[in-house]
């Protein structure tokens, strides 16, 4: 299957914004080695892509919720069928199907933007003074000469931290520059990877399905650390499109979690029961005492600051002194309460 259309999909939206900042009059020439129309032609790929894609951002959160409140019912299961791991997996499945609850549309942005990501790829890989085809996907000459040349603080875009010493040489540029940016965007890459998940996860709590949470710690701490060795072989173009991804995913979602908040279950420690609320002071039904609001384990913000417990009631101060006895008082059977004990015969 050719992927050409999303090839001139992705130039057309480069190309449009690029025209667009040389209209506003940004300058298309380098200024502290940077090309800022060509990054904010990236950055704003990103933008229009996101816009186009936060209706099934939303899905995504609808889904999750949808799984969160299944919860119960998989421990359930898990209980039920402990040991027999087949049937656990085919009573989950039918589960889902009659709940219509789908524990992967979770990962449907991710998986969408998959052939975003390649076609940017493919696109930026192609910027070499001697590639012969420099008008394919709706570019022009002058447009293709413009991004081959087009940098960040000196590093092409088109360079990458593995470039051989041959590409380095044909793009004019200096090896230890292109490893030093590049570098420092693949860490970020890494950085703003791993936040997004975590921040979702911190939100959400970790799933009591285990499919759900192998892909959640998958996507916690696998994909950063692919970055390491995948990144080396990315354009800094690419990168780039990558950490602006992050970016406004980060504030995205912590946009829409603070609209939409999760079930407090969600957060909730498992096997934890959580407290009703009788009124205003946030007591259960027949407890003797007032039961703290604050959930426990960590809470908050992006990363993960510790809620502030309310101070614990003091215990009132007992005056020994007033509950001893007084001098020349008759003991007191503690059995019998205030009866006076028996006086001895003889």
């Amino acid at each position: 299957m050719s992927l050409d259309w999303i090839y001139y999909a992705i130039s057309w939206i480069l190309l449009r914004w690029h025209d667009l900042w040389d209209t506003i009059g940004i300058p298309d020439g380098p200024v502290l080695g940077t090309n800022w129309s060509w990054i904010l032609s990236i950055v704003f790929l990103v933008v229009t892509l996101r816009v186009i894609l936060f209706p099934v951002f939303v899905k995504q959160i609808k889904s999750q919720r949808a799984m969160q409140a299944l919860q119960p019912k998989v421990k359930l299961l898990q209980e039920k069928h402990k040991g027999d791991r087949e049937t656990l997996q085919k009573e989950m499945m039918e589960l889902y199907k009659v709940e219509k609850a789908n524990p992967l549309m979770g990962c449907l942005p991710m998986f969408l933007q998959i052939p975003v990501f390649l076609g940017l790829f493919h696109v930026l890989r192609r910027l070499s003074p001697t590639n012969s085809q420099q008008t394919l996907y709706g570019w022009t000459v002058e447009q293709f000469d413009s991004a081959t040349h087009a940098s960040l603080f000196t590093a092409p875009l088109a360079s990458k931290f593995g470039s051989s010493a041959t590409e380095l040489q044909l793009l004019g540029a200096n090896g230890v520059t292109v490893k030093i940016i590049a570098g420092i965007l693949v860490l970020t890459m890494m950085a703003t990877t791993y936040l997004t998940s975590r921040q979702m996860i911190l939100k959400t709590g970790w799933a009591e399905d285990p499919q759900q949470k192998m892909i959640q710690r998958l996507m916690l701490y696998g994909i950063p650390l692919s970055l390491l060795v995948s990144g080396s072989l990315f354009p800094i173009g690419v990168v780039i499109y990558w950490v602006t991804n992050n970016l406004f995913s980060l504030g995205q979602q912590q946009w829409v979690l603070r609209k939409f908040p999760p079930p407090p279950m969600a957060n909730a420690k498992a096997g934890s029961t959580p407290a009703r609320s009788n009124g205003s002071n946030g007591t259960k039904p027949g407890a003797k005492g007032p039961q703290s609001p604050v959930r426990s384990g960590r809470t908050g913000g992006l990363f993960g600051r510790k809620a502030a417990a309310e101070p614990e009631p003091k215990s009132p101060v007992v005056d020994t002194k007033a509950l001893a006895p007084k001098p020349g008082a008759k003991p007191v059977n503690p059995k019998k309460g205030a009866r006076p004990a028996n006086k001895p015969q003889g």
